[in-house]
């Protein structure tokens, strides 16, 4: 690790370890080293060489103006180097890697030593970094990755406890109460430092004065000026942010092209839950099984945990492989999905509502068909059809999904008239966003650097 001399102003960028967070952090990056920032990348090995490999495949040399650093994790029997990741980590690992993370904060002095950044700009995982930052006269900021509405919400709930629940101002942001269950949600306690709310919020307090949001005031402006009431912080949108799509990177893209070149238009949905929600077989079964009663064409990438021994034929319903012939493809693994979503003949997107796929379906004017899991996910389910550009599939007992009701939120958004509506403000909101520039955040950096 070596401080690059150069005349340009230097950022360093440090995202949380999972990929929902890299990809923005890495199109950000992008687009301020095309404006002669100098920029410091920081993260774990594992993860700097899937960017490098995304860099060089890149038709922009970015070698010169984005510096990749490593940030080792300590050592640790059952946290291996290569699960510094989110990515393909079992689950009962995720505890693990937060501390080891917050275990490595006592090597980033150093780091800053060496680089002398002018700015950083840091994730909601890690509040030390603004701290460490001022102690050498460095401004550190914020830069939150998720929906700002599902912000909102958690900040409403951290001030005001156990009512939070039913006090909270925006009646069309809520979980059920088989997600409430499910999360496990319960009041933030203050100075609850294991608490993964807690370190998000202590992160957004600790960012001096501005925090950067990965959205934009079109698709949440009343929340984005919530959150900065009760926050009491200036919030700067820059997004959307997306990954880049490049067809010379997306090995499958031909085969899967060329099935879809042969479909009508808006005549197909695509089905994924990302890259770290993984669906029982119980939970593949119903899908599938509305997937077929919909009678619409798909394609559905199913992924699996890295270590279990699975195959899509022992997970789906006995025939359906063969009765779905022509009218589906089903991908293990990762798919080129911004290529996907791009294509005239997708006409909706299953999705387990994480942001960054909500961004590409929004960019993209695709209607939302969401099928939320986790996390945020559900309050970003509920912004979807807040927004009118979405259905959100209804769920059973427990939050049980049905057969019948995913081949009815299928049919809300492919077939022709009911879609109407819903594809009309898809693309309107598509054309709202498609010219949005981070050049407001880009003068407030400036601000801060000079």
């Amino acid at each position: 690790m070596e401080r690059i001399k150069e005349n340009s102003p230097s950022i360093l960028l440090f995202p949380w370890l999972g990929f929902g967070h890299v990809n923005p952090f890495l199109a950000l990056a992008k687009k301020l080293s095309k404006m002669n920032f100098h920029i410091y990348f920081l993260s774990t090995p594992i993860i700097l060489k899937s960017i490098k490999e995304t860099l060089d495949k890149n038709s922009t040399n970015y070698n010169q103006s984005i510096q990749l650093v490593e940030f080792h994790l300590p050592y640790l029997h059952e946290l291996p180097p290569h699960y510094h990741t989110t990515k393909d980590l079992p689950p009962h690992l995720n505890s693990t890697l937060i501390q080891a993370f917050q275990m490595a904060s006592s090597k980033f002095p150093s780091i800053i030593e060496t680089l002398k950044p002018n700015l950083i700009i840091y994730d909601g995982f890690q509040p030390w970094v603004a701290t460490m930052a001022s102690s050498y006269n460095i401004h550190a900021i914020m830069f939150y990755v998720s929906s700002t509405s599902g912000l909102a919400y958690l900040y409403h709930q951290f001030l005001h406890g156990s009512s939070s629940l039913t006090s909270f101002p925006f009646s069309s942001i809520y979980l059920h109460d088989h997600e409430i269950k499910k999360l496990g949600i319960q009041p933030i306690k203050p100075r609850d430092e294991k608490a993964f709310a807690y370190i998000i919020l202590e992160s957004f307090e600790q960012s001096h004065n501005i925090v950067l949001l990965n959205t934009c005031r079109e698709i949440e402006g009343k929340y984005i000026d919530y959150v900065s009431t009760i926050g009491k912080k200036e919030l700067i949108p820059i997004g959307p942010l997306i990954r880049e799509a490049m067809i010379d990177e997306e090995e499958d893209w031909g085969t899967i092209q060329s099935w879809l070149d042969k479909k009508d238009q808006l005549s197909c949905v695509y089905v994924s839950f990302g890259s770290e929600s993984f669906l029982s077989k119980q939970e593949i079964e119903e899908i599938a099984k509305g997937l077929e009663l919909s009678k619409v064409n798909f394609i559905w990438t199913i992924k699996f945990p890295k270590g279990v021994n699975k195959t899509i034929e022992e997970m789906v319903p006995q025939g359906f492989l063969e009765s779905t012939k022509g009218k589906g493809m089903v991908i293990e693994g990762w798919a080129p999905q911004s290529l996907i979503l791009n294509h005239s003949s997708i006409g909706g997107f299953i999705t387990h509502c994480g942001w960054n796929s909500i961004l590409e379906s929004m960019s993209f004017g695709i209607p939302i068909i969401a099928m939320p899991m986790n996390h945020d996910q559900p309050l970003n389910s509920r912004l979807v059809e807040e927004l009118g550009i979405g259905v959100e599939i209804l769920r059973g007992e427990n939050g049980k999904i049905m057969k019948e009701e995913v081949a009815k939120g299928i049919r809300k958004v492919i077939e022709e008239k009911p879609r109407k509506q819903i594809h009309l403000k898809a693309m309107q909101l598509s054309e709202k966003i498609k010219l949005k520039a981070i050049d407001e955040g880009v003068k407030k950096l400036l601000k801060l650097l000079y």
